[in-house]
């Protein structure tokens, strides 16, 4: 184990894992004082990262540069899960509002999505953007199940899936249909797999709670299996490196593992880890949104695509 905070640091499960760090990079804490973080996303352009704090309905903003913490807007619309469209514009999941929507570099705001077959969304909760600019978001029903993370209300559409949409036409496509409750998503650095994750224990007692790996067959999934399943707590949001590893937010930290699905190792957090992605001019430092808490750990490991 090694870092300075207490209950903090690296656990090495494979000697794959060895390699993924180095000994003296201790984990940070960069910042606390929100309710429950989510959603961090990385602007290489203006090196800063946002992240949401749902329940304090704000969008937070990290700069890099001084290492200075500000709202980067208030209210939110409970926002959840944050990610960077192709042309460097942000993209966010409101839970109150029911919606997907894309920021303008004038700062105007553009509802992607808001229904399915005409009828309202849950809550929008993680979303990837793909490289010919279709976006891919999940959608269970957290944001209306109370008032905490949003409002309160009945859900318009049976069930919880993850759809596909395309902002020059509008179109909505359900994707995955198979899910309690779909939560973070990340393509594989190449875009031929979509892993999924499934948090459907939360309201099923031996409900899911794992990951799920999909083959992207021109615009649809085929399904492959379980690729991972949480020891410890949930997984909530994850990303790819560039050499096919999955680095997932659990009850106890950061879980990294192999492309064939074995867990390598852990990054010890003293918070539960909501979401993470990586960021810094090398895309080599991994932000973590905990409970309460941003941290930040410099790994050897580069992000695979877009935060």
């Amino acid at each position: 184990m090694f870092g300075d905070i207490e209950g903090a640091g690296f656990e090495v499960l494979d000697e794959r894992f060895e390699r993924r760090f180095v000994g003296h990079a201790a984990v940070e804490r960069l910042w606390t004082g929100g309710r429950w973080l989510e959603g961090p996303a990385w602007f290489a352009a203006g090196r800063y990262l946002v992240f949401s704090d749902i329940p304090n309905d704000r969008i937070m903003r990290y700069d890099d540069t001084n290492g200075v913490v500000s709202i980067f807007r208030a209210p939110s619309n409970n926002a959840n899960g944050n990610t960077v469209d192709t042309q460097g514009r942000l993209v966010t999941c409101e839970h109150r509002a029911r919606r997907v929507t894309r920021t303008e570099h004038d700062g105007s705001i553009t509802v992607i999505a808001d229904r399915f077959e005409g009828k309202r969304l849950n809550s929008p909760n993680d979303v990837v953007v793909r490289s010919d600019g279709t976006i891919w978001f999940s959608d269970p029903s957290y944001g209306i199940a109370t008032d905490y993370e949003g409002d309160r209300a009945e859900q318009e559409i049976e069930g919880c899936h993850v759809y596909r949409t395309d902002p020059a036409t509008g179109e909505v496509v359900c994707v995955v249909s198979i899910m309690a409750k779909p939560n973070g998503l990340a393509f594989s650095a190449d875009e031929t797999m979509l892993y999924v994750g499934d948090t459907g224990v939360t309201h099923e007692k031996d409900g899911p709670r794992h990951i799920r790996k999909f083959a992207v067959e021109g615009s649809g999934l085929r399904e492959l299996g379980v690729f991972a399943t949480c020891t410890a707590g949930l997984f909530d949001g994850f990303r790819v490196d560039t050499a096919g590893r999955v680095w997932a937010g659990a009850g106890d930290g950061v879980h990294c593992f192999d492309p064939d699905g074995t867990l390598i190792g852990k990054i010890r957090i003293p918070e539960t880890v909501a979401n993470l992605t990586f960021g810094g001019p090398k895309r080599n430092r991994l932000f973590i949104t905990a409970r309460q808490s941003l941290y930040a750990v410099f790994v050897v490991a580069n992000a695979a695509a877009q935060s």
